[in-house]
């Protein structure tokens, strides 16, 4: 067997009872194709209370103990594709990307084209190699439909001190996003437990055990009849981290399908990461870069009567 690089172990309860593997499968690997969810299926990968399973259709009674050993990513050879860039700020060590949002950061779980790293093998002579092929350059990461400033490392000394400062939190992270309704309090410090929500696999949530600690500070720039826009600077980076934040406030982000509990006809979640303070990793001065504003969050603005003007830190 190859390589296992995580495994993932999970109790189905009775809300599971009836569901094939493959589908449940689907709600507990995030991001994953189809197809590569049946590969590790038919390869042995998955044991159901103890035993191996190939068979795509077998079905859960609810009490199951499932065991999904991923393996390694296959070795590739990734496509360079001429995928449009918004380069904010470039030298020999690093670059910085204003992420569109629908692109995926890299690639993972069959999906191996169309993403951020396939923009960037055509753009961008050089990337380090810290974490292989599949992600050249990659120090974090964003939301596939979340924009905004992304640092990418051109090679392996800058990958390892930005990593180092992501995972010490001396980066200042800060976005906007735009949020349902009328705060309360103007401005606040979210400090909560994030792990996988129990009733849908897909999501995450505020959780009082087995979640990771999880602090967003957020301040209204801001407000209109029915919607607020807010900053948001994070101290740690959960996943899905302010997305939740805002739904256990009862302000869910506009158009976000997974959290609120209405799009209003927008496309994506309004949330963009705007703004990034860092030392350089190999210069060491000062930087702050900031990621112009995307052109859907500017109609939901209008749509949502909030002045972009108030962007302006």
């Amino acid at each position: 067997m190859e390589n296992i690089k995580e495994t993932i172990t999970v109790q189905a309860n009775e809300n599971d009872k009836g569901k094939r593997i493959d589908s449940f499968l689907n709600e507990v690997i995030e991001d994953a194709t189809r197809s590569y969810i049946q590969k590790i299926i038919d390869g042995g990968y998955v044991e159901i209370t103890g035993k191996k399973t190939t068979k795509s259709g077998n079905k859960l009674k609810g009490t199951e103990t499932i065991v999904v050993n991923l393996p390694e990513d296959e070795t590739l050879d990734l496509i360079p594709e001429d995928i449009p860039l918004e380069i904010i700020y470039e030298d020999s060590d690093i670059v910085v990307i204003n992420k569109a949002p629908n692109m995926v950061v890299h690639p993972a779980h069959g999906n191996y084209n169309g993403t951020l790293v396939n923009a960037l093998l055509y753009h961008i002579k050089d990337l380090s190699t810290i974490n292989g092929v599949i992600r050249p350059g990659i120090v974090h990461r964003l939301d596939k439909d979340t924009s905004g400033v992304i640092v990418v490392a051109k090679h392996d000394e800058a990958h390892t001190t930005l990593s180092d400062m992501f995972k010490e939190k001396t980066l200042e992270k800060t976005y906007v996003c735009i949020a349902k309704g009328i705060f309360k309090d103007k401005s606040g410090r979210i400090e909560t437990l994030i792990g996988r929500d129990p009733r849908d696999r897909k999501k995450m949530a505020v959780v009082t055990e087995n979640g990771k600690i999880a602090i967003s500070n957020y301040e209204v720039l801001d407000e209109s009849k029915n919607y607020s826009l807010v900053k948001v600077r994070i101290e740690t980076g959960r996943t899905h981290q302010i997305r939740v934040h805002m739904k256990s406030l009862n302000h869910p982000i506009l158009g976000d399908a997974t959290y609120g509990n209405s799009t209003d006809g927008i496309a994506r979640q309004m949330l963009h990461a705007y703004r990034l303070k860092f030392t350089h990793p190999i210069s060491k001065k000062e930087m702050v870069v900031t990621a112009p504003i995307p052109e859907d969050f500017k109609r939901a603005l209008k749509f949502a009567g909030l002045d972009i003007d108030k962007i302006n830190f």
